[in-house]
């Protein structure tokens, strides 16, 4: 009986644990585009690449939130799966975040963009993809206490707004980088403008100019 208990107190931590690991990537990206639009630092490709693999870390506990709520779920496959997500989407992050790195580490180098804490953003981007992997490593290796059971029913408003947020954070990096990439497939390596905006622009003047001052079209 009490071990009983005391396993059901474990998936319950697991649980919540797996609310924060979603919450906090979305606050780490979400801090990324405060710098972004307030401090007024464009990201450059990396820093997008780096974004995205960051939201793929996450969902690999949202997708464990998700099926512990399906009636058909298998907690120790579901368990493994979502976070062999986050560690395959860490990797990528880690190969993408040490580049950027690697591209700025000579002395004098005043690296790309701002300084947060006396780092930049890909540098605490390595840090946050090493402290993933390191995380999920860690909970694989106690599978047997941290597997979530299945829940059942209809998810707790909790689970809602963690997935929420979730929604939100990836469509907003959708959104941005469609703006900053505008009708291109490639961004520029320092991104100066957004160029959706510069394009729309260009084409309102392209109609304006194509119209005499009496409002007639020019011949």
């Amino acid at each position: 009986m009490n071990d009983q208990i005391e396993s059901t107190r474990w998936e319950r931590l697991s649980f919540a644990l797996l609310h924060v690991w979603v919450l906090g990537v979305c606050f780490v990206v979400i801090g990324a585009f405060l710098v972004q639009f307030v401090g007024r630092e464009l990201p450059c490709p990396l820093c997008l690449l780096q974004r995205m693999a960051m939201l793929l870390a996450a969902m690999g506990p949202m997708f464990i939130i998700r099926r512990a709520m399906s009636v058909d779920s298998r907690p120790a496959a579901d368990f493994s799966t979502g976070f062999g997500m986050s560690i395959l989407a860490s990797v990528l992050g880690l190969a993408i975040s040490g580049r950027q790195t690697l591209l700025h580490i000579l002395p004098g180098d005043p690296g790309y963009g701002g300084a947060v804490f006396g780092l930049h953003l890909y540098t605490w981007a390595f840090i946050v993809f090493i402290v993933v992997i390191l995380v999920s490593g860690l909970t694989l290796s106690a599978g047997s206490m941290m597997v979530v059971g299945t829940r059942g029913g209809r998810p707790a408003a909790w689970s809602r707004i963690t997935g929420g947020v979730l929604g939100v954070v990836i469509a907003g990096n959708v959104v941005s980088a469609l703006f900053e990439s505008g009708t291109d497939w490639f961004l520029p390596d320092n991104p100066t403008n957004y160029q959706l905006i510069e394009e729309f622009r260009e084409f309102l003047e392209t109609r304006s100019s194509a119209v005499d001052p009496s409002g007639q079209k020019a011949n």
